[in-house]
């Protein structure tokens, strides 16, 4: 059973920390691992390197959009494909991501909340709501 007072709030939740984790990728990305060395890892594991920069963008834009609550379910749906190829990336590496070059278990998690944020909504506090959350305002009562 769904508490309609609340889902919005838990909608709220969920986006908040998606959209920090995809903009502390992106951090990671850009400053850690540098532009340069995320394209060399691409690379190295097959990937086209050409990717690197519209992977970042996507993860940094994506993260703000999904954190603010513009328009974020669809931007989820459209970062998935991201996630499923980290996904795909990690997935030999075992089940946890400590393992040496990561574990699949996290990308799996994020796909999996991502795609509970297409279906879910945006919930409450958005800036602009999808159709679907649009029609659940939160109501404390």
């Amino acid at each position: 059973m769904i508490d309609n007072r609340f889902a919005p709030y838990g909608a709220l939740g969920l986006r908040v920390a998606l959209g920090v984790m995809f903009i502390a990728h992106a951090y990671l990305k850009l400053v850690i691992f540098t532009p340069a060395g995320f394209t060399g890892f691409l690379g190295q594991v097959g990937l086209p390197s050409f990717l690197a920069w519209p992977i970042m963008l996507a993860e940094l834009l994506g993260g703000l959009a999904i954190l603010v609550g513009f328009h974020g379910r669809y931007v989820s749906l459209a970062l998935i494909p991201i996630l499923l190829g980290a996904l795909s990336v990690h997935a030999g590496n075992g089940w946890v991501f400590n393992a040496p070059n990561g574990g699949w278990e996290y990308p799996a998690f994020l796909a999996l909340t991502a795609f509970a944020h297409v279906l879910i909504g945006d919930g409450a506090l958005a800036v602009t709501g999808s159709r679907s959350s649009a029609a659940a305002k939160p109501a404390l009562a």
